[in-house]
């Protein structure tokens, strides 16, 4: 499905983002504390670096079951019970992400129309960090909806990490 590969592409696109926040926070602590030359860009752009990947990365790690999941009760249950305790969780997840991108994106847009910047050195605008709540929590909602059809088609409760 398209959206699966797009959903992937993203996860490469998060790694690679949290491995750019790694580089420039390492160079920042070279910078200032070997050489007393600190930048004024490394810290700001890490952090847009690690919101813009933990955001884009949601509908995969959704996907592949690598959200935190109390489930020791659930998985002594029967397996149909489980399904339906997946779909209900799904349909708290589209719930809970369908309300933050309607809020993210009312703060994003109202940033952007006043043209609300950082405050800091690079005073970049405040909108660059605030878009990836509602672009994240959208596809979090839409890849709800794909798990919600998928497991309703009879496909299998993914296992995530903790198994």
């Amino acid at each position: 499905m398209m959206f699966d590969r797009l959903t992937l592409l993203l996860a490469w696109v998060a790694a690679v983002l949290f491995v750019l926040a790694g580089c420039m926070l390492t160079y920042e602590v070279i910078a200032r504390y070997f050489f007393v030359r600190p930048t004024i860009w490394a810290a700001e752009l890490s952090q847009l670096c690690l919101i813009w990947g933990a955001l884009v990365g949601m509908p995969w790690a959704l996907a592949a079951r690598r959200h935190i999941a109390v489930d020791a009760v659930t998985r002594l249950c029967a397996p149909i019970v489980q399904r339906g305790f997946e779909i209900i969780a799904m349909v708290v997840v589209f719930a809970f992400s369908v309300t933050v991108t309607i809020k993210g994106w009312d703060i994003f847009w109202e940033s952007f129309e006043r043209g609300r910047t950082t405050g800091t050195m690079l005073d970049l605008p405040a909108w660059i960090a605030e878009l990836p709540v509602a672009i994240g929590f959208a596809l979090l909602a839409i890849q709800a909806v794909v798990e919600v059809v998928g497991l309703l088609r009879g496909k299998e409760i993914p296992k995530g990490a903790h198994e």
